[in-house]
Protein backbone atom coordinates (compact mmCIF):
# COMPACT_ATOMS: atom_id res chain seq x y z
CA UNK A 1 0.00 0.00 0.00
CA UNK A 2 2.91 2.29 0.68
CA UNK A 3 4.32 2.00 -2.68
CA UNK A 4 1.14 2.49 -4.66
CA UNK A 5 0.77 5.69 -2.85
CA UNK A 6 4.00 6.89 -3.14
CA UNK A 7 4.68 5.53 -6.62
CA UNK A 8 1.97 7.71 -7.94
CA UNK A 9 -0.67 4.77 -8.46
CA UNK A 10 2.20 3.14 -9.66
CA UNK A 11 3.11 5.45 -12.63
CA UNK A 12 6.48 5.91 -11.05
CA UNK A 13 7.15 2.59 -12.16
CA UNK A 14 6.78 3.66 -15.71
CA UNK A 15 10.38 2.75 -17.98
CA UNK A 16 11.26 6.09 -18.54
CA UNK A 17 11.05 9.66 -17.16
CA UNK A 18 8.99 8.44 -13.68
CA UNK A 19 8.72 12.32 -12.71
CA UNK A 20 6.93 13.40 -16.15
CA UNK A 21 4.14 10.67 -15.68
CA UNK A 22 3.77 11.54 -12.14
CA UNK A 23 3.17 15.04 -13.17
CA UNK A 24 1.14 13.84 -15.74
CA UNK A 25 -0.93 11.83 -13.17
CA UNK A 26 -1.20 14.66 -10.85
CA UNK A 27 -1.98 16.90 -13.53
CA UNK A 28 -5.22 14.62 -15.20
CA UNK A 29 -6.27 14.07 -11.01
CA UNK A 30 -5.88 17.83 -10.03
CA UNK A 31 -8.16 18.72 -13.31
CA UNK A 32 -10.86 16.46 -12.49
CA UNK A 33 -10.91 17.46 -8.63
CA UNK A 34 -11.38 20.75 -9.81
CA UNK A 35 -14.35 19.70 -12.04
CA UNK A 36 -15.75 18.73 -8.85
CA UNK A 37 -14.74 21.12 -5.86
CA UNK A 38 -13.23 24.22 -5.34
CA UNK A 39 -9.43 24.95 -5.85
CA UNK A 40 -9.34 25.76 -1.78
CA UNK A 41 -9.67 22.33 -1.50
CA UNK A 42 -7.18 21.04 -3.74
CA UNK A 43 -5.01 23.16 -1.78
CA UNK A 44 -6.36 21.75 1.91
CA UNK A 45 -5.56 17.68 0.41
CA UNK A 46 -2.28 18.88 -1.08
CA UNK A 47 -1.21 19.64 2.32
CA UNK A 48 -3.06 16.17 3.85
CA UNK A 49 -0.94 14.71 1.21
CA UNK A 50 2.29 16.08 1.67
CA UNK A 51 2.05 15.19 5.53
CA UNK A 52 1.52 11.79 5.04
CA UNK A 53 3.61 11.20 2.45
CA UNK A 54 6.64 13.11 4.19
CA UNK A 55 5.91 10.42 7.27
CA UNK A 56 5.38 7.82 4.05
CA UNK A 57 8.69 8.76 2.83
CA UNK A 58 10.78 8.76 5.84
CA UNK A 59 9.62 5.04 6.90
CA UNK A 60 10.55 3.83 3.20
CA UNK A 61 13.59 5.59 3.08
CA UNK A 62 15.00 4.19 6.90
CA UNK A 63 13.88 0.57 5.38
CA UNK A 64 15.25 0.92 1.88
CA UNK A 65 17.97 3.00 2.54
CA UNK A 66 17.85 5.30 -0.52
CA UNK A 67 17.25 8.56 -0.29
CA UNK A 68 14.68 10.22 -2.89
CA UNK A 69 13.98 7.14 -5.20
CA UNK A 70 12.91 7.66 -8.67
CA UNK A 71 9.85 5.97 -8.47
CA UNK A 72 8.70 7.82 -5.87
CA UNK A 73 6.30 10.44 -7.15
CA UNK A 74 4.05 11.52 -4.80
CA UNK A 75 5.87 14.61 -4.74
CA UNK A 76 5.42 15.32 -8.61
CA UNK A 77 1.76 14.65 -7.92
CA UNK A 78 1.55 17.46 -4.91
CA UNK A 79 3.86 20.08 -6.94
CA UNK A 80 1.23 19.72 -9.54
CA UNK A 81 -1.55 19.94 -7.33
CA UNK A 82 0.16 23.22 -5.73
CA UNK A 83 0.47 24.50 -9.46
CA UNK A 84 -3.51 23.55 -10.36
CA UNK A 85 -4.93 24.91 -7.07
CA UNK A 86 -3.07 28.33 -7.82
CA UNK A 87 -3.88 28.51 -11.04
CA UNK A 88 -7.08 27.11 -12.18
CA UNK A 89 -8.82 24.32 -13.39
CA UNK A 90 -8.90 24.57 -16.94
CA UNK A 91 -7.40 23.36 -19.56
CA UNK A 92 -5.06 25.53 -19.97
CA UNK A 93 -3.84 26.16 -16.46
CA UNK A 94 -3.57 22.71 -16.46
CA UNK A 95 -1.02 22.74 -19.33
CA UNK A 96 0.69 25.89 -18.41
CA UNK A 97 1.20 24.06 -14.42
CA UNK A 98 2.70 21.57 -16.14
CA UNK A 99 5.10 23.25 -18.18
CA UNK A 100 6.33 25.18 -16.03
CA UNK A 101 6.42 22.68 -13.11
CA UNK A 102 8.50 20.32 -15.36
CA UNK A 103 11.26 22.79 -16.19
CA UNK A 104 11.43 23.94 -12.18
CA UNK A 105 11.34 19.76 -11.39
CA UNK A 106 13.98 19.80 -13.61
CA UNK A 107 16.04 23.01 -13.68
CA UNK A 108 15.91 23.54 -9.90
CA UNK A 109 16.71 27.04 -9.73
CA UNK A 110 16.95 28.68 -6.21
CA UNK A 111 15.74 27.70 -3.29
CA UNK A 112 14.13 24.83 -5.05
CA UNK A 113 17.82 23.14 -5.83
CA UNK A 114 18.33 23.87 -2.16
CA UNK A 115 15.57 22.34 -0.68
CA UNK A 116 16.37 18.89 -2.92
CA UNK A 117 19.41 18.37 -0.98
CA UNK A 118 17.08 18.43 2.34
CA UNK A 119 17.60 14.86 3.56
CA UNK A 120 14.20 12.73 4.47
CA UNK A 121 11.02 13.11 3.46
CA UNK A 122 11.12 17.10 3.62
CA UNK A 123 13.39 17.10 0.96
CA UNK A 124 11.65 15.22 -1.10
CA UNK A 125 8.44 16.82 -1.14
CA UNK A 126 9.53 20.54 0.04
CA UNK A 127 11.66 21.25 -3.81
CA UNK A 128 8.29 19.87 -5.64
CA UNK A 129 6.00 22.09 -3.63
CA UNK A 130 7.84 25.19 -3.86
CA UNK A 131 8.35 24.36 -7.58
CA UNK A 132 4.52 24.15 -8.02
CA UNK A 133 3.94 27.66 -6.10
CA UNK A 134 6.17 29.27 -8.54
CA UNK A 135 4.38 26.66 -11.47
CA UNK A 136 1.08 27.47 -10.38
CA UNK A 137 2.54 31.80 -10.07
CA UNK A 138 3.87 31.44 -13.42
CA UNK A 139 1.04 29.37 -15.13
CA UNK A 140 -1.48 32.22 -13.31
CA UNK A 141 -0.14 34.93 -14.81
CA UNK A 142 0.24 33.17 -18.49
CA UNK A 143 -3.49 32.47 -18.19
CA UNK A 144 -4.20 36.11 -17.47
CA UNK A 145 -1.86 37.33 -20.45
CA UNK A 146 -3.38 34.73 -22.78
CA UNK A 147 -6.79 35.85 -21.75
CA UNK A 148 -5.59 39.55 -22.40
CA UNK A 149 -4.56 38.99 -25.99
CA UNK A 150 -6.68 36.28 -26.68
Amino acid sequence: MREFFLYGFYSGLLPKAPGTWGSIVGGVLGYVFLSYLPQSTLFLFTILISIIAIKEINKYEAQTGIHDDKRIVIDEIAGMFVAISLAGGSVLAVVFSFIYFRILDITKPSVIGRLDKVEGGIGVMGDDLVAGVFAGILAAASCAVYKAIG
